[in-house]
């Protein structure tokens, strides 16, 4: 006895396009899944963007503490070098 499956295209399974029916296609056979439930389709969202951290104004101490820490090993490091080489015997 021949196996005889119907094989169904994409276009024959998008005339069940109603959110009222499901139907699927696997491996080329029709799958009719039943009636949705409505409550289960989630709801579209409206995108909110994330919230940016507002100005402050009181972080130029953050920025003094930052030009500190960059500048002051710089100071030390050119002070060690012009003590050696003033001090360098010949």
């Amino acid at each position: 006895m021949a196996d005889e499956t119907k094989i169904c295209t994409l276009e024959q399974v998008s005339q069940h396009s109603t959110s009222k029916d499901c139907w699927l296609i696997i491996s080329g056979k029709e799958y009719y899944v039943g009636d949705i439930d409505p409550s289960t389709i989630p709801e579209k969202q409206k995108y909110v963007p994330p919230k940016q951290a507002s100005y402050n104004p009181d972080n130029s101490t953050e920025f003094f503490i930052k030009i500190l820490q960059f500048l002051v090993p710089l100071t030390i490091l050119g002070l060690a070098l012009a003590v050696r080489l003033y001090t360098r015997s010949e």
